[in-house]
C-alpha cells in the first residue's frame, strides 16, 4: 500500500468472540480496537488468510478429459502421463488461472504449485505458471533422476531453476534408486533454492524414503518440505515415532494432503480401508511443522475438490481426528511456516493477510464452510463474495 493508505475493517469477530474493528496500513494491522469510520462488517469472524501450500495448477480441471478407470495412484500417473504431451501452454495457463481465483475466493493468498517438468513436455508448463506470476512454484521432476538414465531429467530441473522456479522436488519412491534421487535433488538445490518433495504416497512402510530424506537433508542450507508421508502413518509406534523425531531434527516440515490421499489410497483393502494420511499427531509431538493441503483440484488424481483451505481442514478434523483449532492452523500459519512466509497474527505490525467470513468461530467457519467471505490480501481488499437465498412462497 502505497502513501499511507488505510483500510478499516468494523465490527468484526475475533477468535476468542470478542468485537473490534481492525486499521490496516502499508499492508500491516496497524491497530486492533474501537476504530471509528470503518466499513461494518456485520460481526464477520476474522482470522489469519489461510493458504495453500501444495497444489497441482497445471493438472487442475483436467479430470473431464483425462481418465483414471483404476482410480488409484499409478492409474491417475499413467492417465496423466500419456495426456500432458498433448498439452499447450495456453491451455495450461488457463486452467491454472481458473483455479487461482478460485483459491482466492475462498481466502487462500498464496499458492505454491508443483509443475511437471519432464523430457515429454519440457519446460511448457514451468513457462505458463511463471508468467501468471504470485505464485510459489516447485518445478516437479520427471524419473528417473539418479544414475546415467537421469541426466537429462537432471538438466531439466537445473533449467527450471534458471526459467523461475521457486523450490525444485521430485518423487523419491518411484525412482530406481530413491536415495540417489534424494541425493540428485538436494544437490542441484543446495546453493539456490528450497526443496519439496513427493514422499511415500503409499501405504507400504517399506521402502520408507522420508527416511532416507532425513538422513540426507540434515544440515541442509535451504528449507526441506516432506509432501504426503502416507506409509508413516502405518508403521507401528516405536519405528513411526523414531522416523518423526529424525525429520524434525532435520529440519524438514511435513504437508498432510488428505483429499488427494483419502481418494487414491486403500482401493486394494476391501474391508476396513486405511485412511491414507500421515501421522499426524506423531510428528507434532516430535516437533515437526505439520501443514496441510489440497493437493489436486478434480484431475485423474482428485476428481472433485473446491480450492478452499476449509475443505482441508474439515478433512483433517474427519479423517485425521484433528481439533478445528490445529486443522486451521494447518492450513494457515503451519503452511505459511513450512512455504516459509512470515506468520500472520491478529495483532498491530502483523501482515495484512486476513480471512473475514460469515461465521462465530473457528469451528463453525470451518464447519459450514460458508461462502460468504472477505479476503484482504497486503492490507486490501481483493476479494468478496456475497450469497443470496430466495425462499417463495407458495
Amino acid at each position: 500500500m502505497a502513501g499511507g493508505e488505510e483500510v478499516i475493517l468494523g465490527n468484526l469477530t475475533l477468535p476468542d468472540g470478542s468485537r473490534a474493528d481492525i486499521r490496516l496500513k502499508d499492508g500491516r494491522i496497524d491497530a486492533i480496537g474501537s476504530i471509528p469510520g470503518g466499513e461494518d462488517f456485520g460481526g464477520y469472524l476474522v482470522l489469519p488468510a489461510p493458504v495453500e501450500p501444495h497444489a497441482h495448477l497445471d493438472k487442475a480441471f483436467s479430470a473431464d478429459v483425462v481418465p483414471n478407470p483404476t482410480g488409484d495412484l499409478l492409474g491417475a500417473v499413467k492417465g496423466w502421463l500419456a495426456h500432458r504431451p498433448t498439452m499447450s501452454e495456453e491451455d495450461i495457463a488457463l486452467r491454472a488461472e481458473k483455479a487461482l481465483w478460485a483459491y482466492l475466493a475462498h481466502g487462500a493468498t498464496v499458492v505454491r504449485t508443483h509443475v511437471d517438468v519432464g523430457e515429454d513436455i519440457g519446460l511448457r508448463a514451468l513457462h505458463a505458471i511463471v508468467k501468471l506470476g504470485g505464485v510459489q512454484v516447485v518445478a516437479f521432476g520427471a524419473n528417473p533422476l539418479s544414475g546415467v538414465e537421469g541426466a537429462g531429467n537432471r538438466a531439466l530441473l537445473r533449467d527450471a531453476i534458471d526459467a523461475g522456479a521457486d523450490a525444485i522436488g521430485a518423487c523419491p519412491a518411484l525412482d530406481p534408486d530413491p536415495r540417489g534421487c534424494i541425493d540428485a535433488v538436494l544437490k542441484l538445490a543446495a546453493d539456490r533454492v528450497p526443496v519439496d518433495m513427493h514422499v511415500d504416497e503409499s501405504l507400504d512402510p517399506e521402502p520408507c524414503t522420508l527416511s532416507l530424506l532425513a538422513d540426507a537433508a540434515t544440515g541442509f542450507p535451504h528449507q526441506v518440505v516432506a509432501s504426503h508421508c502416507v506409509s508413516l502413518g502405518m508403521m507401528p509406534q516405536p519405528r513411526m515415532r523414531e522416523i518423526a523425531g529424525r525429520v524434525a531434527a532435520a529440519g524438514i516440515a511435513v504437508v498432510c494432503l488428505p483429499q488427494t490421499n483419502l481418494y487414491l489410497q486403500g482401493r486394494d483393502h476391501a474391508t476396513s480401508p486405511p485412511r491414507g494420511l500421515t501421522a499426524v499427531r506423531a510428528l507434532r509431538e516430535a516437533g515437526v511443522t505439520v501443514a496441510a493441503g489440497a493437493d489436486n483440484l478434480q484431475d485423474p488424481f482428485n476428481i472433485v475438490g473446491r480450492a478452499d483451505p476449509l475443505e482441508t481442514a474439515a478433512l483433517l478434523i474427519l479423517a485425521g481426528h484433528d481439533t478445528p483449532e490445529n486443522a486451521y492452523a494447518a492450513v494457515s500459519n503451519d503452511a505459511r511456516r513450512a512455504m516459509g512466509l512470515p506468520e500472520v497474527a491478529l495483532r498491530p505490525g502483523s501482515p495484512a493477510d486476513l480471512l473475514a467470513i460469515r461465521a462465530t468461530s473457528p469451528r463453525e467457519a470451518i464447519a459450514t464452510a460458508n461462502p460468504e467471505r472477505v479476503v484482504i490480501r497486503g492490507g486490501r481488499i481483493v476479494a468478496r463474495t456475497t450469497l443470496k437465498t430466495d425462499w417463495p412462497t407458495c
